[in-house]
């Protein structure tokens, strides 16, 4: 069962979609009083990068006073007055403290016994080796994990499986990558590198943030021989650590990806998106103009698996596999009554969650090979048959204090899609202050 309910956008300022020259982003005037926590409310989408893909500058870092919680952290109330009020810290460029260094525990020669930690309870199971023994590489642990050896008081475990404080786990012998140091890359490894610096919109010692190309798999998978986490190998440390992806993003959606380069900041982000402080931002082209232009839309979505593929259905509540779904969405610009672009806001993170639920209400996304299968439709001219979706933004407080806030350019097709239609990339974004939940 689904529903759709409108959510009224908050009156643009006297000077349209878009401010004055001169006017300072996100400082609109306001009546006291003229909208409520938590409604939506237009507001600039920021970036790290301009849209041909180069940099822009920094900026300034607000030291947040003593007993000021993050915006992320404060009660509706106070986040709408100071949007009111004109204040918006966005710290972005945070200063870390380094890390402390930690021992690392030796490589068991013999199947050992340990106790899950209190500072360890809710870890996944790969993440837990990774933080007790770094540099195991991610093929050898799920290895072990999928030939049993690995066991959760006396019980085979999944890599997923998560750990609670005082279960035993038996860990069999196991082998430590040697560490590759920078002045012993091949060139294979030198080019990957490359790679990665020329996806980077945010990087400091802790996190890392990828603008991910559309096409390019985040793990590995049947098939699948170049990914994201495989590239990352080149970025271990001399201690063999290596980056943790702390989400994923499907195959051929662009845009941000988040990365931990410390167990520190992994735990830190990991906790975020499992408390949803962490908010996500997406783009689309879709087919027609959904009705009302903005709303909410609830579900529960179920995984029907095939030899062939695997595709998310609407299923009821109480189905086998079925986990509920929720998404915000908001109507930016129109071309005609053809296509429309959309501003989506996932409140959970299912797979295919915002594909699947765009094709429930009858507004499938451009280029999307498992959900548009909307009869007797035809492609405009000049578009290109690729899924028109981006991770456009993500918000997330910083494992040391004050708050990540990446945005990602529209990837090549879309930028085509969207001069082509007469789209402005520029356009304020109605989605940015919808609700959290």
């Amino acid at each position: 069962m689904s529903r759709r309910t409108k959510k009224p956008l908050a009156k643009r300022g006297p000077g349209g979609d878009r401010p004055k020259a001169g006017t300072k982003a996100g400082a609109r005037p306001a009546k006291a009083g003229s909208a409520k926590p938590g409604a939506f409310k237009a507001g600039p989408v920021r970036g790290n990068r301009g849209e041909d893909g180069r940099p822009v500058s920094a900026r300034p870092v607000r030291k947040r006073p003593a007993g000021e919680r993050p915006a992320l952290d404060r009660p509706d109330s106070e986040r709408f007055e100071a949007r009111r009020s004109g204040a918006r810290p966005r710290p972005e460029a945070i200063a870390p403290e380094p890390e402390k260094a930690k021992p690392d525990a030796p490589l068991p020669t013999k199947v050992e016994t340990v106790t899950v930690t209190a500072d360890e309870n809710g870890m996944r199971v790969d993440r837990f080796l990774e933080a007790r023994f770094p540099g195991l590489s991610f093929s050898h642990i799920q290895r072990i994990v999928r030939k049993g050896e690995l066991r959760v008081n006396g019980k085979r475990a999944d890599s997923k499986d998560r750990l609670e404080e005082g279960q035993s786990v038996r860990i069999p012998p196991l082998k430590l990558d040697a560490p590759k140091l920078p002045g012993h890359l091949s060139e294979a490894e030198q080019k990957t590198l490359a790679q990665l610096k020329e996806m980077t919109l945010f990087e400091d010692a802790d996190v890392l943030v990828l603008n991910k190309p559309a096409g390019l798999a985040v793990q590995g998978g049947s098939g699948t021989t170049r990914h994201i986490d495989q590239m990352l190998e080149v970025l271990r440390d001399a201690k063999g650590q290596k980056p943790r992806l702390v989400h994923r993003i499907d195959k051929e959606t662009a845009g941000c990806l988040l990365v931990a380069k410390t167990r520190f900041a992994a735990t830190a982000l990991t906790g975020s998106f499992r408390h949803r402080s962490a908010r996500k931002i997406y783009w689309a082209l879709v087919a027609g103009v959904p009705k009302p232009k903005q709303g909410r839309i609830s579900t529960y979505l179920a995984k029907d698996e095939s030899e062939e593929d695997s595709i998310m259905r609407v299923a009821k509540h109480g189905d086998d596999g079925a986990s509920h779904a929720v998404t915000y969405y908001a109507v930016v610009e129109t071309s005609g009554q053809k296509l429309a672009w959309v501003s989506l806001k996932p409140v959970t993170g299912r797979t295919h969650q915002l594909r699947a639920h765009m094709a429930h209400i009858g507004h499938a996304i451009v280029g999307d090979p498992k959900y548009f299968n909307i009869e007797n439709w035809q492609l405009p001219g000049g578009l290109q048959n690729r899924l028109h979706l981006l991770a456009r933004r993500i918000v997330i407080p910083h494992p040391r204090g004050g708050v990540i806030d990446v945005s990602a350019p529209l990837p090549a097709h879309m930028l085509q899609s969207w001069n082509l239609l007469g789209l402005e990339h520029d356009r304020f974004d109605p989605i940015e202050h919808a609700p959290e939940e």
